[in-house]
């Protein structure tokens, strides 16, 4: 059983002043889940996570991530705007800007900011020294091919991954880059996605610090980080045993003393750049049920739809659903819990047991924090809803109000149409 961090009589009253659907997050979890994050790596003098900025865009977010000490993952020139709006600065190092296909507008605004580049494509070397020259500390993205197995099951596929250096580009591109005056390297590598286990990022790091070793023996660059990146995942489902941030931690620290401090690179810094870890369990989407269809299943529609969450009808993804107020009746009926859009994958749950529910209840869905309203959109005209942020007072402050139908025409240029 998942229990909301937020209560009916809560939401009642949230509700008067902020019409569902809406996004909640929950400032308390967050927070606390970021000093767990510090704790597990505080071992690593350089350690620092990258918030993932895709999985969250909202400036208040980042304003928590920003006070717990974290940097931010970019991989876009409206995430660096965003960023750097919010204070992050490359001086300092707070930007790592990760991205793949790059235009050169968001390379040139990356090298403007100061952020820490981390090149996705040996073709990429030449492009970068082309429109704005080779900063003194870059980053290359490690691809090793094949699939990526923990005890002998596979968690992901890298070889069939559009992104990173193969081996033999990774060798050579640090040797062009020295050439065109790099002097400060990092290793980045993303390798699966959503592990609720504990042995990814130990296997990915022994995999790390091993090609560290060999890149500074062959090619005399110093290596000043290591990213692990993300791939730390959510238990969406309430049986699954959620990963173990702090036992992660002491595994990736055995890894780095058997590997590294032997060979004398005891000072690279770690970093991480987890989005949906440090996010996903602390925002839920909560919406109202406001129809009942009878036919050959039993439907739940809600005012929220696919354009809300789109992780189910995309990925066929599992969100814990509840009944707030209802936290401890009976699961006795069977339900599909949908939305309005005119397409047939537009559902939330399949067969879900919960239950009774009466129109006008309260549908959480949970563990919506992370790749939730930033993956909205518009179809069916349908309206991206607003983001509200449970504060460690226990008071709601809206990060993001509800968009109405003058945003969705405000970029037609027509007679009639609604304009703010």
């Amino acid at each position: 059983m998942k229990r909301p961090f937020v209560t009916k009589e809560q939401l009642t009253k949230i509700a008067k002043k902020y019409p569902t659907p809406f996004y909640i997050y929950d400032e308390n979890g967050i927070r606390e889940n970021a000093e767990r994050v510090k704790q597990a790596f505080a071992w690593n003098r350089g350690y620092r996570e990258y918030f993932a900025v895709k999985a969250t865009p909202n400036p208040y977010i980042l304003e928590i991530m920003k006070g717990e000490g974290f940097g931010t993952d970019c991989s876009s020139y409206t995430e660096l705007m965003l960023a750097n709006t919010v204070g992050f600065s490359g001086r300092t190092n707070d930007i790592m800007f990760s991205s793949n296909e790059t235009p050169d507008a968001d390379f040139l605004l990356a090298r403007k900011l100061g952020a820490i580049i981390n090149l996705d494509d040996f073709t990429h070397i030449d492009i970068l020294n082309r429109l704005c020259g080779i900063p003194e500390t870059i980053c290359c993205r490690y691809n090793p091919g094949g699939v990526f197995k923990a005890s002998n099951e596979i968690m992901d596929n890298p070889g069939d991954s559009k992104y990173g250096f193969t081996r033999s580009q990774l060798f050579e591109g640090f040797r062009r880059l020295q050439q065109l005056g790099a002097r400060h390297f990092g290793i980045h590598a993303f390798l699966a996605s959503n592990t609720t286990g504990n042995e990814y990022y130990p296997i990915l790091a022994k995999q790390l610090f091993s090609l560290a070793v060999s890149l500074h023996r062959q090619t005399g660059a110093h290596i000043d980080f290591i990213n692990l990146s993300g791939g730390i995942g959510v238990a969406y489902k309430p049986e699954q045993k959620p990963a173990d941030i702090l036992t992660i931690g002491r595994q990736v620290q055995q890894a780095y003393n058997e590997i590294l401090v032997p060979e004398g690179m005891g000072d690279i810094a770690i970093f991480t750049e987890m989005g949906r870890f440090m996010l996903g369990p602390y925002g839920c989407l909560v919406a109202t049920a406001i129809r009942e269809k009878h036919i050959y299943k039993e439907y739940i529609g809600l005012d929220a739809c696919a354009a809300n969450l789109m992780r189910p009808a995309m990925y066929g993804a599992y969100h814990h659903v509840t009944v707030s107020g209802k936290e401890d009746w009976p699961c006795d009926h069977k339900y599909d819990i949908v939305g309005g859009l005119c397409e047939n994958n537009d559902k939330f749950a399949i067969d879900r047991m919960l239950p009774k529910i009466d129109m006008g209840d309260f549908i959480i869905i949970h563990d919506a924090g992370a790749h939730g309203h930033s993956m909205g959109y518009n179809y069916n005209g349908r309206l991206r809803s607003a983001e509200l942020l449970l504060k460690a007072d226990g008071s709601v402050k809206l990060i993001r109000r509800a968009e109405t139908p003058a945003d969705y025409f405000a970029t037609l240029d027509y007679p009639g149409l609604p304009k703010r």
